[in-house]
């Protein structure tokens, strides 16, 4: 049975799922000609479906097959997961917030335009093959919408993809939510963890930081770049990894996610054993995200 989750029957569009990808283009057309309310509505029957392929990646990552299953199981779980999917989607300031905001853009540029041709090239960022085996969550999406207009713009001067960049970002930062501060308090804008050797004649900012010693966690103080803004911080990284000979392994490699975290790592950027691993999940999370939100 058809379902269109722009109806003004509250009670069944906020129960059901869209519950097949086939219905994404006429759920993105019909947004812009409908109210506030049903472009909402829209956005979490996209996150509802984003929230189901999520859980059925997890399920297929962690359960093995055996001699129970069936047909009958399979559609059994699958009908928990899109549940399970409509439940947790619609909350406040999580995903379908960053979607309506998207539509209603689209809607209000768009009114006097032409639907255009898709294009035939698709930019390194939607070449790069991501995993789905992640989770997202609010912070993480609103971190990468904050910077993804700086880091596209580092990413035309430097080849280096804006979501490896962004991911990397969110990484060292904790998605902005442990960010290196100055003496009063203020934002060093230093996204990437980069220290400040004695080559650099710039402010500096002097903090405990946890390095790895043959595996082991041990705190030191250390002095790391403080930058005027934020794209500042993701110019010098660029630079980093684009002119440093010990990044050229790096540079080489940026087809692949777990690719460029091992070579990173390789070349010492952190001395966490675990940071190849950690890198390329932040990556594909922020891969993940952006075609979401694109």
């Amino acid at each position: 049975m058809g379902l269109n989750p722009l109806s003004t029957n509250a009670s069944t569009s906020s129960n059901a799922l869209a519950a097949d990808a086939r219905t994404l283009n006429s759920l993105k057309l019909q947004s812009g000609q409908n109210t506030p309310a049903a472009i909402k509505e829209t956005a979490k029957q996209f996150e509802a479906l984003f929230m189901r392929e999520l859980l059925k990646s997890m399920r297929e990552a962690t359960m093995k097959s055996g001699l129970m299953d069936s047909a009958q199981g399979d559609l059994g779980t699958d009908l928990l997961d899109q549940q399970f999917a409509v439940q947790m989607s619609g909350q406040a300031g999580g995903l379908s917030d960053l979607i309506a905001q998207q539509l209603t853009r689209q809607m209000s540029g768009s009114q006097a335009q032409q639907p255009q041709a898709p294009t035939s090239t698709l930019s390194l960022s939607e070449r790069i093959p991501v995993s789905s085996n992640i989770t997202a969550n609010a912070s993480q999406a609103s971190f990468i919408q904050n910077h993804s207009d700086a880091a596209a713009r580092i990413e035309k001067s430097s080849g280096i993809p804006a979501s490896f960049m962004i991911g990397q970002a969110g990484h060292e930062s904790g998605w902005g939510q442990r960010e290196i501060k100055l003496p009063d308090g203020s934002s060093s804008f230093n996204l990437f963890g980069i220290k400040a050797t004695p080559s650099w004649s710039g402010k500096v900012a002097q903090v405990v930081t946890t390095e790895y010693v043959n595996g082991e966690p041990q705190k030191s103080v250390a002095k790391f770049r403080a930058y005027d803004s934020y794209e500042d911080s993701f110019r010098d990284f660029s630079k980093l990894i684009s002119q440093s000979p010990r990044y050229a392994q790096a540079r080489q490699q940026i087809g692949s996610v777990q690719a460029y975290a091992n070579s990173l790592q390789s070349a010492g950027y952190a001395t966490d054993p675990q940071y190849a691993a950690k890198l390329s999940r932040a990556i594909n999370t922020t891969l993940q995200l952006q075609r979401a939100q694109g």
